[in-house]
């Protein structure tokens, strides 16, 4: 299954963004060297922009499944709700899932595979923690671990299960708005770096003495 925490590109993406580092670090060697020997040599920088890009989606594809986990845990709710027992619950809770993401969504592949786990005799927790380590997510780690707790203690698991989901649910409210600043921020912060990018961009074709 997926490890959540490590992001390979491959194929055409892998070629795209070697060739987008690439372009970005000749048009720097051009900028500020005018000289070939410079475009090879920030060449290397094409590479560094492959593992930088890796690390971005690395972070947005986990934001991503955090997003379709809560709605996982509702679903869960509602079939629990429904009258079914948390080993049946997944699979209803797949059902539901369909309706809203495609086969391939990173949830749906995961349901699925606890679905067939328990089938397989493996324990909820088990395919819990196991998903858990895999995502290196917060809030599925919190999950499992009460969870378990939850199990061992014989808690109420469906009133755990929708405060958790709610919990979640909050939680990820405020991390867009703090995305959304950070965006912000960081957009001022592009600009202010491309600036004197653009004047000796000027410089070099206004005086290029």
């Amino acid at each position: 299954m997926t490890d959540y925490k490590v992001y390979k590109a491959k194929g055409k993406e892998r070629t795209k963004r070697l060739l987008t580092g690439f372009l970005i670090s000749s048009a720097l060697a051009v900028l500020f060297y005018k000289s070939v020997v410079a475009v090879l040599l920030f060449s290397p920088f094409a590479w560094i922009y492959l593992k930088y890009s890796e690390k971005g989606l690395m972070k947005k594809r986990k934001w991503e499944f955090n997003q379709q986990f809560k709605q996982g845990i509702m679903a869960l709710s509602a079939a629990l709700n429904a009258g079914y027992s948390i080993e049946n619950a997944f699979l209803e809770a797949t059902k539901d899932l369909s309706l809203m993401y495609e086969e391939d969504a990173d949830i749906m592949q995961e349901f699925s595979w606890i679905t067939k786990q328990i089938a397989m005799n493996k324990t909820v927790e088990e395919c819990l923690a196991e998903l858990a380590g895999r995502t290196g997510i917060e809030d599925v780690e919190n999950f499992s671990e009460i969870f378990q707790t939850a199990k061992r203690t014989g808690g109420d698991i469906i009133k755990i299960i929708q405060q958790t989901g709610k919990n979640i649910g909050e939680r990820i409210e405020i991390q867009r708005e703090m995305e959304t600043v950070i965006a912000q921020k960081k957009m001022e912060a592009n600009i202010m770096s491309i600036v004197p990018l653009g004047i000796i961009l000027y410089m070099w074709v206004a005086s290029p003495g």
